[in-house]
């Protein structure tokens, strides 16, 4: 039997739950640009994640299945970026001052939070030859204008208008 173990750190796109903190983001960020609320509330803004994005870690599954023989490899950017960071990034590509609608609420704490997760791709680059095409600041970009498309289509609606894409 052939089989691969990809050890995939965070990989996200427009597609990404809304439970997760990249989509609770950029999802806050196009309410808040189209005016459907003020405040983002959120929990540890210091805590760090090796992030990506999906569609550069599912080439490197697909490459990890044309190899001769099966074996395992981690897929990571192998960089860190803290939760402000990502807020920073997605608040300033509409605009917007994200110190005047982030709210840390300690409901949203972790009582086991990791402060730093990264991985280690070298030999998932070395071996696959496997390197990633979007970078932190295009992934957080199209996350936003993906969710500030779906929610200004979703107000329009609501209010009766057509949707114009």
């Amino acid at each position: 039997m052939f089989a691969c173990a990809g050890i995939l750190f965070n990989h996200e796109s427009p597609r990404r739950g809304l439970e997760f903190v990249t989509r609770k983001v950029t999802d806050g960020v196009a309410r808040i640009k189209v005016g459907l609320t003020d405040t983002l509330s959120l929990g540890n803004l210091t805590a760090k994640r090796d992030w990506g994005f999906a569609g550069d870690y599912v080439r490197a599954m697909w490459a990890m299945l044309q190899q001769d023989a099966p074996d395992d490899y981690v897929v990571a950017m192998g960089m860190t970026h803290s939760v402000q960071e990502l807020v920073e990034l997605a608040f300033g590509h509409v605009g917007l001052d994200w110190r005047q609608h982030v709210r840390q609420d300690p409901a949203f704490l972790r009582p086991a939070e990791v402060d730093l997760l990264i991985g280690d791709a070298s030999k998932a680059r070395r071996i696959l030859e496997w390197e990633p095409q979007v970078d932190f600041n295009g992934l957080i970009a199209m996350m936003v204008d993906a969710d500030l498309e779906r929610v200004a289509a979703a107000a329009e609606h609501a209010r009766g208008l057509p949707v114009v894409r």
